[in-house]
């Protein structure tokens, strides 16, 4: 079979099989081309989710009679001369107009400022009609109508109107978070009028109107650099999460990408701090050479390869890790507004309300007495974590806690322990509800964490071994890493062919389920095991013995102890949720009780 040359049209639509996926490519690639020409407000306007009209209005710099006739060509670009080493913009490959217009019918009208007059230009299936004078105001109308019509097949594997729709709009939020200063509006017959109005510098404001209000009052700033790469943005506070990743956003140099090396790094960052199926929220913004990263990796922009990929994750990783540190064990300001909508009147968390108990100790003859636990002998001790351990002998009624100055303690002080799980504090302006075993695990295991770079942990010796049987299989893997273990302070030795030895634990854990840790664990390394062994999971494994040596729910708490608790939150990086994402407290303002009586 000869070999012969195929035609501008048919390698236009090729082209366009990888640019041009659908409506929202195509949108991206006109706004991005609006942003490269200095529009400082763009209309985006769209009609059957972008596949009967996509219309794109700037107030660009414009284009003239001749760089229209160039427009609609492949590889005819402004944006870069000789190199791909410098790539300062946006758009470079001058792929774009010519793809759309080889698949859809394309009409651009643009117009110079210093123009008295604007030029038209027409592309329908790749073919060009003739140049013409149009009037135009400054600046440039990009019109896509009946996408794919020239290439029928790829019109089956579009979603429906609305999800397309739904995509451009993602798009434009996309856009709108990297350019601050651009005005967006984005209408049409299939959607509701959206815009952002430019809000300048102030790239948090901007953020708040594409992420939600909540967001700015839920954000930690971002600020690092290492070997000339920065790092900029916010990251969210672990408590504010969402159910998918649609609210990660990551630009470099200014582009919107969606690459997985970044994306892998919020998640690494965020680790112990987020439940299963949870993502965070975070807007990171990465400024380097260049030179050192190349964006032409696919002809859609939205991957990028950078030279030291190891480097950008340890910073972004790092970054985050410091400012959850220093600023995220707070709550999200959203745990309020969730806990008020669960007082209103009609609210049903399930299917089906049980019905009312009546007992001896909720009668009506007989008031109810809120159960505290003060004054009744603790089961457990918090030594290590230098919380007070004291003991008193029980009396015959709750005691009330002693008047505690709130002011200077951000958790305010313990007023009372109820169902022997939660904690209540009075603060100066409002309570606090804490989860005793949730925060007390994220102290033990930050204290774990902390240890593990230094030494050896400290480890009590059990009088009697605990054995534990389990699966031949899961025991070879737990010896295979007993010299991890040991730095845990778990000392384990092999007691037959299915069972383990449990000689040592650690000491700040007190008194353990040496059972259900052993087999907690057996159960992780089968699932993440690597011929690297668990020196990369060492603080995965002490997330998981936190848990067991945590104080448990159900435990009485004497005052000294709830307010030792407190104090070790407050200076205590994380501790606003636990090692599996929860939140360990929410807080309530004085408004938002007076809102549940209706005094506001």
């Amino acid at each position: 079979m000869a070999i012969r040359q195929l035609s501008e049209t048919l390698i236009n639509q090729i082209a366009a099989g990888e640019v041009i996926e659908r409506p929202a490519s195509a949108a991206k690639e006109l706004i991005e081309n609006a942003v490269d020409a200095g529009a400082t407000r763009i209309e985006i306007a769209t009609a059957g989710g972008g596949k009967a009209l996509l219309r794109v209005s700037d107030n660009g710099s414009g284009m003239d009679a001749a760089d229209l006739e160039l427009a609609v060509r492949r590889h005819c670009t402004s944006k870069i001369s000789e190199t791909l080493e410098d790539i300062r913009t946006l758009g470079f490959r001058g792929e774009a107009l010519p793809s759309i217009g080889s698949v859809a019918r394309l009409s651009i009208a643009s117009r110079r400022r210093d123009s008295a007059g604007g030029h038209e230009i027409a592309v329908a299936g790749g073919k060009i009609a003739h140049l013409r004078p149009a009037a135009a105001n400054p600046g440039t109308i990009v019109e896509v109508r009946d996408l794919f019509f020239a290439t029928p097949a790829r019109l089956k594997f579009l979603k429906t109107e609305k999800a397309e729709a739904g995509a451009i709009t993602e798009i434009v939020k996309r856009m709108a978070i990297a350019f601050p200063a651009v005005r967006f509006v984005l209408s049409g017959s299939d959607r509701t009028t959206l815009e952002f109005p430019a809000t300048g510098d102030d790239h948090l404001a901007r953020m708040a109107q594409v992420l939600g209000k909540d967001f700015r009052d839920n954000a930690i700033a971002l600020d690092a650099v290492r070997e000339e790469i920065s790092l900029t943005g916010f990251a969210g506070v672990p408590t504010f999460n969402r159910g998918n990743s649609a609210h990660q956003y990551a630009f470099v140099n200014g582009r919107p990408v969606q690459d997985k090396l970044i994306l892998s790094a919020i998640r690494g960052a965020y680790a112990e701090t987020i439940p299963s199926g949870r993502y965070p929220v975070a807007v990171l913004a990465i400024t380097l050479d260049p030179a050192l990263v190349d964006v032409n990796v696919h002809p859609a922009k939205s991957d990028v390869r950078f030279r030291d990929p190891g480097l950008v994750r340890g910073l972004i990783v790092g970054a985050i890790r410091e400012a959850l540190a220093r600023d995220g064990s707070r709550a999200a300001t959203t745990g309020a507004s969730d806990m008020l909508r669960s007082f209103r009147p009609g609210f049903q968390p399930n299917s089906q309300r049980p019905q009312a108990q009546w007992s001896a100790e909720t009668s009506p003859s007989r008031p109810y007495q809120p159960t505290t636990g003060f004054g009744e002998r603790p089961q457990a001790s918090f030594d290590g974590l230098s919380m007070p351990t004291a003991r008193a002998e029980p009396q015959s009624s709750p005691q009330p806690a002693a008047a505690e100055p709130t002011a200077r303690y951000p958790l305010g002080a313990a007023r009372a322990q109820i169902h022997a799980n939660y904690i209540v504090a009075q603060t100066e302006d409002g309570l606090v509800i804490v989860d005793q075993h949730a925060a007390h695990e994220r102290l033990v295991f930050e204290a774990m964490r902390k240890a593990l770079h230094s030494k050896r942990l400290a480890s009590q010796v059990l009088l009697i071994p605990e054995i534990v049987d389990i699966p031949e299989e899961d025991c070879d893997r737990l010896m295979q890493h007993a010299a991890e273990l040991s730095e845990l302070g778990l000392a384990i030795e092999r007691f037959g062919p299915g069972a383990i030895a449990v000689r040592e634990t650690p000491a700040m854990l007190g008194e353990v389920d040496a059972h259900g840790l052993i087999r907690q664990l057996a159960d992780e390394i089968a699932e993440w095991d690597t011929a690297s062994g668990l020196s990369a999971k060492l603080e995965y494994v002490a997330a998981t013995m936190a848990c067991h040596g945590s104080v448990r729910s159900g435990r009485r708490l004497r005052p000294e102890e709830m307010n030792a608790l407190l104090r070790e939150m407050e200076v205590t990086p994380g501790s606003g949720q636990c090692n599996h994402g929860r939140p360990t407290y929410i807080e309530l303002k004085l408004s938002d009780i007076e809102r549940l009586f209706g005094r506001s």
